[in-house]
């Protein structure tokens, strides 16, 4: 049913006649008419009957204008809701990788709960390929996503993907291999051919990436650990279990050497990711903004 016409029947119980109706919305008593008729016809039941030069309403035509006030309420308030001008209200789900929920969104959290308190986050920490399956489930708004340039994630046409930051990435090694780095990424690659490899639990990018560099080299990596946490694969490091990438800005244990990787380099890229169509609206607008202003590792 047309909203336009619930109105002219909320505003029929108000004003008790058609003529007050159309005096007060500036219309015509035949347009009224006309469409609390179709109105009628629209719910098969009548909504209002004769009653001398007024009409009163049916039982029917009378719950029907009660819930029209419920209804142009509440679409009234999606209509501000979706409005790009108004003052952003809601709750935004997140779910983000560990490093960005640190990063970016914490700083942001408590920047929205002192000047936005009508902006709420809830934050689920997930690995790129479970975020974005929440996301195309619609279970969560927005996700915080990567990948690596030498391992590019295939991107949804049913999302949309605004890149935030990129960071290098090293090799994380025990301290007797520190002198395992070369001029280049491939002379390095070539240094640990023989090295076991640790790789994310939860996510395939950089073990893709490993491939990949091992492949320039000449050689299969041998992956022998998966873990998830960066704290883990230092711990796996010291203990002489593997080597693996590590955030080249990243401060290591003592026990812990970070070879570069300057040719060809290894940047984590990261990417704040929305369904088509929902980046408009006002809460997650402005959380986009504010992780666009984020100050992050170049």
């Amino acid at each position: 049913m047309e909203t336009r016409r619930l109105e002219l029947l909320l505003e029929l119980s108000r004003q008790g006649s058609m003529r007050g109706v159309a005096d007060e919305l500036g219309i015509t008593t035949s347009t009224v008419s006309q469409q609390i008729a179709v109105l009628a016809r629209e719910v098969g039941v009548p909504l209002i009957e004769p009653d001398g030069r007024r009409v009163r309403f049916t039982p029917a035509g009378r719950r029907l204008a009660g819930h029209a006030v419920t209804i142009l309420a509440a679409v009234e308030a999606a209509r501000v809701d979706l409005d790009p001008t108004a003052e952003p209200t809601g709750t935004v789900r997140v779910s983000g990788f560990a490093t960005a929920i640190r990063r970016a969104l914490l700083p942001i959290a408590t920047q929205l709960a002192q000047t936005r308190p009508g902006v709420r986050l809830l934050i689920h920490e997930y690995e790129p390929a479970e975020g974005l399956a929440s996301l195309l489930a619609d279970q969560v708004d927005l996700a915080l996503t990567y990948d690596y340039n030498l391992a590019p994630r295939a991107k949804d046409s049913s999302l949309q993907f605004f890149p935030l930051w990129s960071a290098p990435w090293s090799i994380g090694v025990p301290e007797r291999w520190a002198h395992a780095a070369g001029p280049t990424s491939t002379q390095t690659m070539d240094a640990l051919a023989g090295e076991a490899w640790i790789v994310n639990s939860r996510n395939s990018a950089d073990e893709d990436a490993v491939r990949t560099l091992a492949s320039m080299a000449g050689f299969e990596p041998r992956i022998s650990h998966q873990a998830d946490s960066l704290e883990l694969v230092e711990d796996l490091i010291i203990a002489g279990q593997g080597i693996g990438l590590l955030p080249a800005d990243r401060r290591t244990r003592p026990g812990v050497t970070l070879l570069p990787l300057p040719d060809p380099e290894i940047r984590l890229r990261a990417y704040a990711v929305t369904r088509q169509g929902r980046a408009e609206w006002p809460p997650l607008a402005l959380l986009l903004h504010l992780l666009d202003s984020v100050k992050t590792p170049n």
